[in-house]
């Protein structure tokens, strides 16, 4: 079958997460609806990996698989004038045959923003916190992250009792932008509300309810009591699924805010462009002054008297 490489990026504060449902508005239910401008059903669709209800995405990648080969001329355009306004389709593409989006991802990247200040035009997009942070004692805390860990303290109960907790991270970042506290974990995949539960855990040490040592022990002593990381989970606003990496990829970009929040906003700089050309006069026509002839000058002057 015919198989294609979707990125796409989306609003995630009106859907119930990525993956289609039933009884419920999805990223992934508007693309297949969009899709049926240049696809005939049947056609498989299937993502990187689920994003929860409220989560955004940069560049979520889609496989998808067609009885029979696309128009591919102007069918980007179709599906995204199909498409609602938060859901966008960035690249449409051919892809290998064995081509799987979920599968073949050596890693995915998630960005979480945390903001310093109320933001009225950023708080589909933001966590809001409203203590200090210590972001000295943040990063140092989220230093002990990147590695082969457990992360069960971390992730919401499995229903499969035999599903591993281990992850291996493969970065973590802690940077500042503006009035937002930036997050960047880098792993091959992520348990359910790993990422929330760990931003949560950040936030309690930046606030010092929650010791350095403390938050080192949730990832290399898993299974000592203590703190519950699920009472600190943190909302799904400020969650971006950045990019999902394959083999050949460029590597990631300098971490960045997905949707700035800055006091006051960063000054805009200026274009420098040409002026304007004059018009020029058509030969034989001439301009201005001279063209009104012997009424030529201010007004009131050179009239012609009355006969």
């Amino acid at each position: 079958m015919p198989t294609y490489r979707l990125t796409v990026e989306y609003e995630g504060t009106r859907y119930s997460g990525w993956q289609e449902q039933r009884n419920a508005r999805t990223v992934a239910g508007e693309l297949r609806r969009a899709l049926g401008e240049v696809a005939r059903e049947p056609f498989e669709l299937a993502g990187s990996g689920r994003t929860d209800a409220g989560v955004h995405a940069l560049a979520q990648v889609a496989h998808l698989r067609t009885a029979a080969p696309l128009a591919l001329d102007g069918a980007l355009a179709r599906v995204n004038d199909a498409l609602p306004p938060d859901v966008h389709l960035l690249a449409l593409e051919p892809a290998q045959h064995r081509f799987h989006a979920r599968h073949d991802a050596i890693a995915r990247s998630y960005v979480y923003q945390i903001s310093r200040r109320r933001t009225a035009l950023g708080k589909r997009f933001v966590w809001w916190v409203k203590r200090p942070l210590d972001t000295a004692a943040m990063a140092a805390a989220l230093a002990a992250a990147p590695g082969r860990h457990d992360f069960v303290r971390f992730a919401e109960r499995n229903p499969d009792p035999e599903a591993s907790t281990l992850v291996e991270v493969e970065a973590a970042e802690l940077a500042e932008a503006g009035d937002l506290v930036l997050v960047r974990l880098v792993a091959s995949h992520f348990l359910w509300k790993m990422v929330r539960r760990l931003v949560g855990a950040l936030v309690e040490v930046g606030g010092g309810a929650l010791a350095v040592e403390e938050f080192r022990a949730l990832i290399e002593q898993p299974g000592r009591g203590g703190a519950r990381p699920a009472e600190w989970t943190a909302p799904p606003s400020g969650l971006f699924l950045e990019r999902v990496r394959y083999a050949g990829d460029p590597p990631l970009a300098p971490l960045a805010a997905p949707v700035p929040v800055t006091s006051p906003p960063a000054a805009a700089r200026a274009v420098p462009g040409r002026a304007a050309p004059r018009p020029r006069a058509r030969p034989g026509r001439p301009s201005g002054p001279a063209r009104r002839g012997r009424g030529a000058g201010p007004r009131g002057r050179g009239r012609r008297p009355p006969r």
